[in-house]
């Protein structure tokens, strides 16, 4: 593979990737009203004052103006950081698929201009008067949301990130009315509640990556008890999600199965990830050898697919985890569930507290991305071959590096 000078390879010591985000609201679909409600910009008076206001900074991202997607240099002013708010230089921001398709207005909803990033990895240089948790020089990471109305009933359980009042880190309204931006530039503020402690074991660009899909998979493992050694695990896609999906499993002590469309990927899932094994779906007698055979299986493809094949996969009380988007209804037969009492659920990245423990964690198992670390520059690029899943398997902007403020 021919590389840029400004990029480079990182490898630890699916094609398929997560999209976190909903179809456009003109579709005349079931699941219309409730993106209306997720996306839908908040007055400023929607959620409670997060902090008094003091000075502001000027800042340079790299920001989309229309739905080319294409990016470039813009200089935007910082929201007033308020006595709870934390200003941190971003150091390294990961590329999700979601911003490819926020930036191209695939969803209908985008404002511009728009600063992408939700992987964000970055040191603090200025703490708000009633921080607490974080001091400055600290290494700390911010992820998919940066605020909430901390009144809610998911609130009040700390499982914000089903807080329909959820502000997300970019492409958004912040509470004093200004625009949300993201990591795709040389500084954020972020409310102290968003933020964690990048622990010292961890790189801070593989850091990155998992602040949405490590986290993605970590807290559906967490919340429906799949954490205990022993358990078969199946895996979905093996895009962004998908690799961590296996990584995540394998550190768990589980047996992984990587279940793929094809053969292509079979070497890179077994030799490079350390799957146990590698199913093609479309090999009849392949399937059929390895019926009631996972506890679970990690759905990471964002693109309709029928159930029923990796429904008979699954043991008694199996369940079939689903954390890709899609936006045509999906169908099973119900004998194939009810047969088996499996399950058929979902999950949305995580918790502040689940973004903790997962990243203790990783430092603890050993547990990083497989990474492509590219300058801003190169960013437009990277949005390309994402957009043909020509990455293995994360994108990380040394953003830092790149030297955005004049």
């Amino acid at each position: 593979m021919n590389l840029s000078p400004s990029h480079h390879f990182h490898l630890p010591h699916s094609t398929n990737s997560i999209i976190h985000l909903f179809p456009p609201p003109h579709l005349n679909h079931p699941l219309t009203p409730f993106i209306a409600l997720m996306y839908s910009p908040r007055l400023p008076s929607a959620i409670g004052n997060m902090g008094s206001l003091k000075t502001e900074k000027t800042v340079t991202g790299w920001a989309a103006r229309d739905s080319s997607g294409i990016l470039s240099p813009y200089s935007y002013t910082l929201r007033k950081t308020g006595p709870e708010d934390v200003v941190i230089k971003v150091l390294f921001c990961g590329v999700c698929h979601t911003d490819l398709h926020q930036t191209k207005n695939d969803l209908g909803m985008s404002k511009y201009p728009m600063v992408p990033g939700h992987e964000v990895v970055g040191e603090v240089v200025e703490v708000g008067a009633e921080v607490s948790k974080f001091e400055v020089a600290d290494t700390v990471g911010a992820g998919v949301i940066v605020g909430c109305c901390r009144e809610c009933a998911p609130c009040k359980a700390d499982t914000e990130q089903y807080c329909s009042r959820k502000i997300w880190s970019y492409n958004d309204v912040y509470t004093d009315g200004k625009p949300t931006q993201g990591g795709f530039a040389s500084a954020m503020v972020v409310d102290q509640k968003f933020l964690v402690k990048i622990p010292p074991g961890l790189a801070p660009e593989q850091a990155a990556p998992l602040l949405c899909a490590g986290l993605t998979v970590y807290s559906p493992m967490k919340h429906f008890g799949l954490m205990e050694t022993g358990l078969s695990a199946g895996v979905l896609g093996l895009g962004g999600v998908g690799h961590m999906g296996v990584k995540f499993a394998k550190a768990m002590g589980h047996h992984v199965t990587v279940i793929s469309s094809s053969d292509k990927k079979r070497a890179e899932a077994v030799h490079h990830l350390g799957a146990d094994s590698y199913l093609v779906s479309s090999d009849e007698a392949g399937m059929a050898a390895a019926a009631d055979t996972l506890d679970y299986i990690i759905d990471t493809v964002p693109a309709f697919h029928p159930l029923e094949p990796y429904l008979s996969l699954l043991k008694l009380n199996g369940k079939l985890i689903l954390l890709g988007v899609i936006n045509q209804p999906l169908q099973f037969l119900t004998p194939m569930v009810m047969l088996g009492r499996k399950s058929i659920t979902g999950s949305f990245i995580g918790s502040m507290q689940e973004t903790r423990e997962m990243l203790e964690f990783c430092e603890a198992k050993g547990v990083t991305s497989m990474i492509e670390v590219v300058k801003m520059d190169y960013a437009n690029e990277a949005f390309k071959r994402l957009e043909r899943n020509d990455v293995r398997y994360r994108f990380v902007i040394d953003v830092a590096g790149s030297n955005l403020d004049p």
